[in-house]
C-alpha cells in the first residue's frame, strides 16, 4: 500500500528572481531569464539575481568556505524550510532525511592555465602532466570540489541531520533524487525530506567542457524551440530548487499545507538513436499513468535531435495542455530541471492556476524522465 507523498515546502532561486511567485509571474508574462553574454567571451549564459545571502546563511564564516553552487543550494534549502514552517524546529530537522543532486566543484583556473601553458613545451607531456597535477593542485581543492559538499553545508548551516545522500550523473541525478524521496515517504521508509539541486552556470571550464563536447549554444541567444534548426546547443543557468515531501499523515499530523501532491516519478535511460527519445517520452508518461495535465513544463535541452523529439511527443501526448519551456524561463540548470519543475509546478497547482502539472526532462546526452505534480485535494 502506497502512501500519498505532498509538497509542503518549496524555494527557488534563478535568473528570473527569489521564490515561487516571481517565477509564476516570469512564466505567465513569457519572461526570459536575463541573458549575460559579453563577459564570457560571448557564450550567452542566465546569471542568478544577487542575493542577501545573510537571509538564509547567517554566518559569513560559512558563506566564505563554499562555493557558489553551494551558496545557491544552501539558500534554497533554507527557502524551502521556511515555506515548510521548520526554519524553527530543531526537532524535526534533526529527524528529515535529506537528497541532493550536484556536480563536482570548481577548478583552480590559475593552476590549470599555469599547466597546459608548460604541457606544450614539455619534453615527456605525460611525465609532465602526472607531476604538477599531483604537487600544484591543493588538497583543499580537491575536497571543495566534493559534490556530498552540499548536502554538508545544508546539514551545517539549516541544522539538518537525518541520512543524506547525494545523486551525481547531469540532468538524470535530480529525477533521481525526487524518484527515490518520494518512493521511501509511500513505501514507510521515511516520513520528511528535504530533496532538491543546485548549479553554478557562470564557469569557464564547464562552459569549455560543455563546447568542446558540442553541447552549448555558442551564437547569440536564441529560445529553446529555435536553436535545433541551426545545429542545437543549451544555454546554462545558474540556480537552485529545493522541496520539502512528506507523508500525508506527518503534514496532517504537524498541521502543515498540503500544497500540492507528488506522484510517483518515472524515469529511464535509453541508448539515444533516431527516434529513441519520444519513444522514453512515451514510456514515461504511460509509467505516471498517462494524464491529462492542464500545463506541461518542459526542461528541454536545446540540443538536436532531442529537442525536437521531446516537444513533438509533448504535442501528441497533451494537445490541450499549455506548454513552458523552462529553458528559456532559467536556463539549463544542469542536475536542477527537473527539481525546478517540481518547485513550479507546486506553485501553479498552489495558486489554484492548475490542478495537474507534468515537467518532462530529458537530458541533453542521456536520460529521461518526468514528474507529476497534482492538487493534493
Amino acid at each position: 500500500m502506497r502512501r500519498r507523498v505532498v509538497v509542503t515546502g518549496t524555494g527557488i532561486v534563478s535568473g528570473q528572481g527569489e521564490g515561487v511567485a516571481a517565477h509564476l509571474e516570469a512564466l505567465a508574462a513569457g519572461r526570459t531569464a536575463p541573458v549575460g553574454q559579453e563577459r564570457h567571451s560571448g557564450y550567452p549564459v542566465h546569471p542568478v539575481v544577487p542575493l542577501e545571502w545573510d537571509r538564509q546563511i547567517p554566518k559569513k564564516s560559512d558563506q566564505r568556505q563554499m562555493e557558489p553552487w553551494q551558496r545557491l543550494g544552501c539558500y534554497a534549502a533554507g527557502l524551502a524550510l521556511e515555506a515548510a514552517g521548520l526554519k524553527d524546529d530543531p526537532a524535526l530537522k534533526a529527524r528529515m532525511q535529506l537528497i541532493v543532486a550536484a556536480g563536482g566543484g570548481e577548478r583552480d583556473y590559475e593552476v590549470d592555465s599555469q599547466i597546459l601553458t608548460g604541457l606544450r613545451d614539455a619534453a615527456s607531456p605525460g611525465a609532465y602532466l602526472n607531476e604538477h597535477l599531483m604537487s600544484d593542485l591543493r588538497p583543499t581543492l580537491f575536497l571543495a570540489q566534493l559534490s556530498n559538499l552540499l548536502a554538508g553545508n545544508i546539514a551545517i548551516v539549516h541544522g539538518i541531520t537525518g541520512a543524506s545522500r547525494t545523486f551525481m550523473g547531469e540532468e538524470q541525478a535530480g529525477i533521481d533524487a525526487l524518484r527515490i524521496a518520494e518512493a521511501r515517504i509511500a513505501a514507510g521508509q521515511a516520513e520528511i525530506m528535504l530533496v532538491g539541486s543546485s548549479y553554478n552556470a557562470e564557469r569557464p571550464d564547464v562552459m569549455l567542457t560543455y563546447e568542446l563536447g558540442g553541447f552549448y549554444w555558442n551564437k547569440p541567444f536564441r529560445p529553446v524551440r529555435d536553436r535545433a534548426a541551426e545545429g542545437g546547443g543549451f544555454v546554462l543557468g545558474s540556480g537552485a530548487a529545493f522541496l520539502v515531501l512528506e507523508s500525508e499523515q506527518h503534514a496532517e499530523s504537524r498541521g502543515a499545507e498540503a500544497r500540492a501532491m507528488l506522484a510517483p516519478v518515472a524515469a529511464v535511460r535509453t541508448r539515444r538513436g533516431p527516434g529513441s527519445v519520444e519513444a522514453a517520452v512515451e514510456l514515461c508518461w504511460r509509467d505516471l499513468g498517462t494524464p491529462s495535465p492542464d500545463v506541461v513544463l518542459s526542461a528541454a535541452t536545446g540540443v538536436a535531435p532531442a529537442t525536437t523529439e521531446e516537444h513533438a511527443a509533448l504535442a501528441r501526448l497533451a494537445p490541450a495542455a499549455r506548454v513552458y519551456d523552462l529553458g528559456d524561463l532559467m536556463g539549463h540548470l544542469m542536475e536542477a530541471p527537473g527539481p525546478a519543475g517540481a518547485v513550479i509546478a507546486t506553485g501553479l497547482v498552489a495558486a489554484g492556476t492548475a490542478r495537474d502539472v507534468v515537467t518532462s526532462c530529458v537530458g541533453h546526452r542521456r536520460g529521461e524522465g518526468m514528474v507529476r505534480v497534482a492538487a493534493a485535494r
